[in-house]
């Protein structure tokens, strides 16, 4: 259990990461507002993202305008009759006749306006186009940090295939890229170790709390919160089971604090403040996730179990009250020997958080 960390990790093939690069290139993209090009079964699919491009220099001024959007969106929007009776889960396409503007796109797609634009439409039921190449750009929408709605264009430059969106999630090229040592408040005898990706331009970190022996350390796997961590936000109990993991680990042997790069829940830190501004409408902290177009948690604690592969970790006592953590981590071969419970005083800002976590995602004391 004292071995060093080492620089190996799953090998993966030079196709995987070529993939896994085209899927980084066309989410980089996406942020930018470029138009981009998906794939699947020998037909293309054009898209647009609403929320960054350029909309009003791609609407046509006559003839039909066709939106991309989520299920979860059709389901607020009401169009439970026009989804793909053979999966409930698929992206809608849907019509409306031009001129349209780039601010009522926005209304159609951003939950958060929905209060100050109730009346929507009309609305035209259309085929879509190409199912798998459209759930490949829900997700890439999702890695981006972005409103998972597109604008159906008919060209863009960047293309890229379905398969390369999977291959971007399942990229296990992790390597230990820096590390030095890092006296913290809760113990001088520290460590810190980043962790880099081929594909992903996302950094994760990893802090060792003490000196490593023969006891299965204390972990914590952490998700960013900048507002929680940083602001000391009440609206959650992020930074809280932050400061009590690292003192927890510090009364054991020794500990690690994996502290990854996926802000709210894995939709990203402009969605997460979406979220709010729908908790702030009456909406609970898993209503809004939905209503946006995202999983309840899109998290992948996959990324977890390969950081303490690294550090040589098989066995952890883990720090939480989520089970899907626990689950998350055995399925990729970690042994976690004991749950730890992580018990904070609630406040008049999050109780009611607290409560849906627990009635509504299963955390548990």
């Amino acid at each position: 259990m004292n071995a060093a960390p080492h620089d190996g990790g799953r090998t993966v093939g030079e196709a995987d990461k070529a993939a896994a690069r085209r899927a980084a290139r066309a989410i980089d993209a996406l942020r930018r507002g470029w138009p981009i090009g998906v794939e699947a079964s020998g037909e293309r699919l054009h898209l647009l993202p609403v929320e960054t491009g350029a909309l009003e220099q791609a609407l046509p001024a006559s003839g039909n305008v066709s939106l991309l959007i989520s299920a979860s969106r059709a389901d607020t929007l009401k169009l439970l009759n026009q989804r793909a009776a053979a999966d409930p889960t698929l992206p809608i396409q849907i019509g409306l006749p031009a001129p349209v503007t780039a601010a009522e796109i926005i209304t159609i797609v951003d939950p958060v306006l929905d209060m100050q634009y109730p009346m929507k439409g009309p609305f035209q039921s259309e085929p879509l186009s190409n199912p798998a190449a459209a759930t490949a750009a829900m997700e890439l929408a999702r890695h981006a940090a972005l409103l998972p709605a597109f604008l159906i264009v008919d060209e863009a430059e960047d293309m890229i295939r379905a398969e390369d969106v999977a291959a971007y999630a399942d990229s296990s090229a992790l390597t230990i890229s820096a590390h030095a040592r890092l006296p913290v408040a809760a113990n001088s005898e520290a460590h810190i170790y980043g962790f880099r990706s081929d594909a992903d331009a996302t950094d994760h970190i990893a802090l060792v709390v003490g000196k490593r022996d023969e006891s299965t350390p204390v972990v914590r796997l952490h998700s960013e919160c900048l507002t929680g961590d940083v602001l000391g936000s009440l609206k959650c109990d992020c930074g809280p089971q932050l400061h009590a993991a690292l003192d927890q680990m510090a009364e054991a042997s020794w500990g690690v604090l994996l502290y990854l790069r996926q802000e709210g829940r894995g939709i990203g830190l402009i969605n997460k403040l979406r979220a709010y501004a729908l908790q702030d409408q009456g909406f609970d902290t898993v209503d809004a996730n939905q209503r946006l177009g995202f999983a309840i948690d899109a998290r992948d604690f996959s990324t977890a179990a390969r950081m303490l592969d690294l550090l040589n970790v098989p066995k952890v006592r883990l720090m939480t009250n989520n089970p899907e953590k626990v689950e998350g981590l055995e399925a990729c071969g970690v042994i976690v020997e004991e749950r730890l419970p992580v018990k904070i005083a609630a406040n008049p800002h999050n109780e009611f958080y607290l409560d849906t976590k627990r009635d509504r995602t299963g955390h548990q004391l």
